[in-house]
């Protein structure tokens, strides 16, 4: 399962509907995440840039993102943000695949005008020069 956080704020015309009929909004949260195959870890109402969040388990993420899609079509958020959620371990591997890919990805435009301008691949990284701690001119394009 994929875990997932979802961080929402209300329209007030959905604040207006549920001031009148508050019902159980958390109950209608765990229907919809159930009838994805999921489940509801928790959800927290707060006061400030968010009017709540849910943190739920669906089995993959297109079900994290039909959840989402079901819930922003309604007209009642005017912020709704999901995400999904990395353990310990998936962060290490992450980290870990990242350390590979790093050597086939430079910004954009940066190695291209190194290029042009020292005629070279510069392999090394540029450092610092140790009395000034400045790095050399021929490395400001970066």
């Amino acid at each position: 399962m994929a875990k997932y956080v979802t961080l929402f704020t209300y329209t007030s015309e959905a604040w207006a509907r549920m001031i009148r009929d508050p019902g159980d909004r958390t109950a209608t949260v765990r229907r919809l995440a159930e009838s994805l195959g999921g489940s509801v870890e928790c959800v927290y109402w707060m006061l400030g840039g968010y009017d709540g969040i849910v943190i739920l388990d669906v089995p993959d993420s297109i079900s994290g993102a039909a959840l989402s899609i079901t819930v922003g079509s309604t007209g009642a958020f005017k912020n709704l943000q999901t995400h999904e959620l990395l353990t310990q371990e998936q962060l290490g591997q992450a980290l870990s695949r990242s350390k590979d890919a790093a050597q086939a990805y430079h910004p954009p435009g940066q190695q291209e005008a190194i290029d042009q301008i020292y005629g070279e691949r510069l392999t090394e990284p540029p450092t610092a020069t140790p009395s000034s701690g400045v790095l050399p001119p021929r490395y400001l394009v970066m």
